[in-house]
Order: C-alpha cells, then sequence, then structure tokens
C-alpha cells in the first residue's frame, strides 16, 4: 500500500513539474517527488538514504533552489526562450541515452537470487556502514572524480562572477561625498511604497510634489514592466497637501 500511494505521488510531482507553468510551483512539485522518494527507501529498508534525500536534496537544494526562484522572479516567458540552439534535440538525446544505460543496468542486475538488503547491512554492520564501506572501497574512484568536478564548478562559478575593477575602490565616505557636491539624493533614497498607500517593493514612491520617484523600484523590475500603477486619485491628494490647501 505505501508503495503505491507514493508511487502514485511521485509520478503526479513529475507531471506536475513538467506542466507547471511558473518554476516555483515546477520546484514545489519536484520537492514532492523527492519526498515521495524518500519514503520508499525507508520502506525498503535504507533508512539513511531516505535520510540523506529529505536533508540533501529537498531540505538543502530544492529549497535553495525555490528560495531563489522567489528572490529574483523568473518570468514564464524567460523559461521559454530558447538561448541555446538545438539544445532541446540534444537533451531528448542525451535523455534516450541514460534510459538505455538504467534498462542495460536493471537487465545485468535481474538474474540470480536477490540477496536482500537485511542480508548486506547485517554483513556490514549497519545500513550507514554498509553504504560507508561500498564508497570507499568500491566506488573510491568516481567518489574522488565526483568531489574534484564540484570544487571544478566552485571555481569556474568564481571566475565567471568576478569582475575585474577597472577604477580605484570607492568607500562610502566618497561616495557620500559626490552625492553632496552633485546636488542630487543627498540623503537616503525614499522606500518603495512611500505617500503611495502600498509598500509593496514593486510601488514606486511619490515626492511630496506628487511627482514619481522612479529610483525607489528596482530596476529589474522596470525592465520586465512589472511596475504597478500609482492611484492617481492619491497622486492628486498628496500634491494638494504639498501645496498646502485645504481638502
Amino acid at each position: 500500500m505505501l508503495f503505491w500511494i507514493m508511487a502514485t505521488t511521485a509520478t503526479a510531482g513529475g507531471f506536475g513539474m513538467l506542466i507547471s507553468k511558473k518554476s516555483v510551483h515546477s520546484a514545489l512539485w519536484l520537492a514532492l517527488t523527492m519526498i515521495s522518494l524518500a519514503l520508499l527507501y525507508v520502506a525498503q529498508g535504507a533508512a539513511f538514504l531516505g535520510v540523506v534525500q529529505v536533508v540533501v536534496y529537498t531540505g538543502a537544494v530544492m529549497m535553495l533552489f525555490l528560495f531563489v526562484l522567489m528572490i529574483i522572479g523568473v518570468d514564464s516567458a524567460e523559461v521559454l526562450v530558447e538561448t541555446l540552439q538545438g539544445q532541446r534535440v540534444l537533451a531528448i538525446l542525451a535523455a534516450v541515452g541514460f534510459a538505455a544505460l538504467l534498462i542495460s543496468g536493471f537487465a545485468r542486475s535481474m538474474p540470480g537470487e536477490p540477496i536482500g538488503l537485511a542480508q548486506v547491512d547485517a554483513a556490514s554492520g549497519g545500513n550507514v556502514r554498509a553504504i560507508a564501506f561500498s564508497l570507499f572501497s568500491d566506488y573510491v574512484v568516481i567518489f574522488e572524480l565526483t568531489a574534484a568536478l564540484l570544487i571544478t564548478a566552485t571555481i569556474g562559478a568564481l571566475v565567471l562572477a568576478y569582475r575585474e575593477r577597472l577604477g580605484e575602490h570607492r568607500t562610502q565616505r566618497d561616495l557620500s561625498r559626490d552625492r553632496f557636491r552633485s546636488g542630487e539624493d543627498p540623503g537616503p533614497l525614499p522606500a518603495p511604497g512611500t505617500y503611495a498607500r502600498h509598500n509593496a517593493v514593486d510601488t514606486p514612491a511619490l515626492l511630496p510634489d506628487g511627482s514619481l520617484a522612479t529610483n525607489s523600484v528596482p530596476s529589474p523590475m522596470i525592465a520586465r514592466g512589472t511596475v504597478r500603477p500609482i492611484d492617481v486619485a492619491a497622486a492628486e491628494e498628496v500634491r494638494q497637501i504639498a501645496e498646502g490647501k485645504d481638502l
């Protein structure tokens, strides 16, 4: 019964991830699939793998991915843009090749009488010790290559994100002095939603004369066109208050 319930939820999560139009919803569906797989591991007696599936993949990797999507706000139109030509054909070929490898691996492992996880754990002194012995003896080369790959990816990300400084380093004191000398925005920038009856980050602030402070809204929102429209009546009310009229 547990297998059929978890298999159904895992399959539903996979289909939900594929058909969802928003990236955040796809990440949540994928998290459901990972939790279902963790319960299947526990049902098979692999408690360590089940805990790792929840803590590492669902709790760390997927939630980090979900928080990044929620912070930067990826639009569905941006996801559908194919930046690399031919990537869909290559992805299909890679998926077919990966499926062939899985089928061949399962076919080679089917002949013979299955030993069972309980017998392997008993011979090694537990599930964790069995995994550690197999990882650091039979698959030690693959483990070291994976570690080298992760270190290389980290260094590559640092190199790609590094920006060479073309000028001298400007301190906070230098920036403040330049602001006062230029005469523009000598104080802190207006907060989003000031005098606008909204406190959302996509609502531009209104200056005392009723005009919009465009620098109070993040530039990515302006580029995507997701800035909230301003209530004209509220802007007129602010302008009249600034002029000292009796409402």
